[in-house]
């Protein structure tokens, strides 16, 4: 809007609440002719698809994300996709390990888990794993109490089909913490994991929820080779205070976006493009990078006409040097 565009706004039919408010107050306090609403599940976003728009702007999951470029394809639309995807955590033996512990249970645990650049697993060196896998029991006690069921500060899952995916991936590993479930009231307590093995179900596919596995690794080059081996993550968070670590594990991998020592929270800084790559997504957007992102940078050149010299036009054999002349001038 501030770079003087319309726009139709579709808010996921997932977060129905969230979707009538929206429908609700974005006519009450914008004109209608500039900015609209349109809610509805596949069907209405397909027909959305089908129109032809300068710009798509779509946050979601890689599968979603392929269907929209596609369609946006068909019209040559430019698109901006932030999908997500699996953001490693790396704690390092050199990392402060309370405070990446508070930090990481806040990323992961924040909103029960469903942001996209939330802390997905962690990757620790094995002699001080049991260090901060007891920093996390602490943390989520101090944030949400003996009871998180009871915590105001504690979301619930979102639906009954997320809640079912995200209870089965509690078998994925040994309960260190959590693990209590409440169908009724769509209630998973914040959760972690360990003795998680590489192949298990909840290394499949973005958590997306309030469950964080934990699992061993010993070297920069097996963290690097991990990264490097799987889809390009929205976040890639290192948590150590051994400088030369953390430059060798940035200049080596490849993820949308890094933290050091936090996580989740560089959307925050306008001052940072945002954004994801490869799987997680294509486009930058935040502050100055998503006026550029919905902006057409369109280049206009004025040309005196005072001045026009013959020596641009042909025929050019008219206006080449003698050779006799070329000639003398050559060393």
């Amino acid at each position: 809007m501030a770079a003087g565009n319309t726009a139709v706004l579709k808010p996921s039919e997932i977060a129905v609440h969230c979707a009538a408010a929206a429908a609700r107050l974005v006519p009450k306090y914008f004109d209608p002719r500039a900015v609209a609403v349109a809610e509805g599940g596949v069907p209405e976003t397909t027909a959305l698809l089908a129109q032809q728009w300068d710009m798509i702007f779509f946050t979601g999951s890689p599968p979603v994300g392929k269907i929209v470029h596609q369609a946006a394809a068909r019209n040559l639309t430019p698109c901006v996709l932030e999908l997500g995807g699996k953001n490693p955590t790396i704690v390092h033996s050199s990392a402060n390990l309370k405070v990446a512990a508070r930090r990481i249970a806040y990323g992961r645990f924040m909103n029960s888990g469903h942001i996209c650049t939330a802390p997905d697993h962690v990757l620790v060196w094995p002699e001080v794993k049991d260090a901060f896998v007891g920093h996390m029991q602490d943390a989520i006690r101090e944030f949400y109490g003996d009871d998180p069921k009871l915590s105001p500060d504690y979301g619930r899952i979102i639906n009954r089909r997320n809640f079912d995916r995200l209870a089965a991936l509690l078998a994925s590993g040994t309960l260190a913490a959590g693990g209590q479930t409440d169908a009724d009231e769509l209630y998973i307590a914040p959760t972690v994991l360990v003795d998680v093995a590489v192949d298990s179900p909840i290394m499949q596919d973005e958590v997306f929820g309030p469950i964080l596995p934990v699992l061993e690794i010993g070297s920069a080059q097996a963290v690097i080779e991990w990264v490097n081996s799987r889809p390009s993550p929205l976040g890639l968070y290192v948590f150590a205070e051994d400088a030369n670590f953390v430059e060798q594990i940035l200049s080596q991998t490849r993820s949308g976006d890094a933290e050091v020592n936090d996580c989740a929270i560089h959307p925050l800084f306008p001052e940072l493009p945002f954004g994801g790559v490869g799987n997680s997504g294509m486009g930058k957007y935040h502050g100055h990078w998503g006026f550029e992102a919905f902006t057409n940078a369109r280049g206009v050149l004025h040309h005196s006409t005072l001045v026009d010299a013959g020596v641009r036009y042909p025929p050019y054999a008219a206006h080449a040097l003698e050779r006799p002349l070329v000639n003398e001038l050559m060393p």
